[in-house]
């Protein structure tokens, strides 16, 4: 077997990226909390990338519910680690990878040494997962570290960046001690302004925001993470504009549409307001 050889294996990234940025990307360390469904994709297209460094962390196993989405799911990883399954995906791709892993997901406990010596950080948790993303986003907040959230909406994804220096996620949220519900509710509005993904859900009884399920595709998914490597590369390659939320966007694949969004105040604006009062007035979560 030829030996691995780092300048070749992401040889076909130069064009792109100039050989000295492809080295800084190389030197660069991202944390991606959640190895599900965009976490996992998240992982081995920034891998891709060829960067050289990851935390990653998940205490969830695989199962058949994950099959439609998630890219470390498959007949012969069910049941696994998927925090251990994606590791050896990565390092598949990048032998060289320094790559720390986090199988009891992030926590208080673990939060110093997940954000250790990191880059960025890239939201993968599930959507539900409302205690561990306020956690996180809060670290990234206090320790200046740049964060990326890419939400897999229908067939499309919604992106907000949280830069130091601009719009807090808990800013532009809003969630505080509010209940689970309400959280959801106002996630799922500040997510995507735009609204584009609504036109097309075709079964709306597939939303259950109290029993925290909903319907996903791997369009919407594998959408994220192109999104969420792009602004990953603009971000640590300091080139591009980078939007930072309150600013935002929203690509939707079904209807061929890219919306960029601006809310000041976040879930706090008007139309936020006016979004989340007709959302609840459709009492979501109480379908039976």
């Amino acid at each position: 077997m030829a030996p691995y050889i780092y300048q070749q294996a992401f040889a076909r990234n130069i064009g792109w990226v100039t050989p000295d940025e492809q080295a800084i990307l190389r030197g660069k360390r991202i944390a991606i909390a959640g190895m599900g469904g965009v976490g996992g994709v998240h992982l081995l297209t920034l891998a891709r990338l060829g960067i050289g460094a990851f935390h990653i962390a998940d205490f969830d196993t695989f199962d058949l519910a994950n099959f439609n989405r998630q890219v470390g799911a498959n007949v012969s990883t069910l049941g696994q680690p998927k925090v251990n399954v994606l590791a050896a995906m990565a390092l598949d791709i990048n032998p060289g990878l320094q790559l720390v892993r986090f199988p009891n997901g992030v926590n208080e406990d673990n939060l110093a040494s997940f954000f250790e010596g990191v880059d960025l950080y890239v939201d993968g948790l599930d959507f539900f997962a409302f205690g561990a993303r306020q956690t996180t986003f809060a670290a990234c907040a206090r320790l200046n570290i740049p964060a990326i959230t890419a939400a897999p909406l229908g067939m499309g994804t919604a992106v907000l960046n949280f830069l130091p220096g601009h719009m807090t996620f808990e800013e532009y949220f809003d969630w505080g001690d509010k209940p689970d519900l309400e959280k959801a509710l106002r996630f799922l509005v500040g997510l995507a302004p735009a609204g584009l993904h609504g036109g097309y859900l075709v079964d709306p009884s597939s939303i259950n925001l109290k029993e925290q399920r909903g319907p996903s595709t791997i369009m919407g998914c594998e959408l994220c993470a192109g999104a969420a490597a792009t602004e990953a590369l603009k971000i640590l390659l300091q080139r591009g504009e980078v939007l930072a939320a309150p600013r935002g966007y929203q690509f939707d694949a079904y209807r061929n549409k890219l919306v960029r969004t601006w809310r000041p105040g976040g879930n706090r604006h008007p139309l936020q307001r006016l979004a989340m009062m007709l959302a609840r007035r459709r009492r979501p979560g109480e379908q039976t």
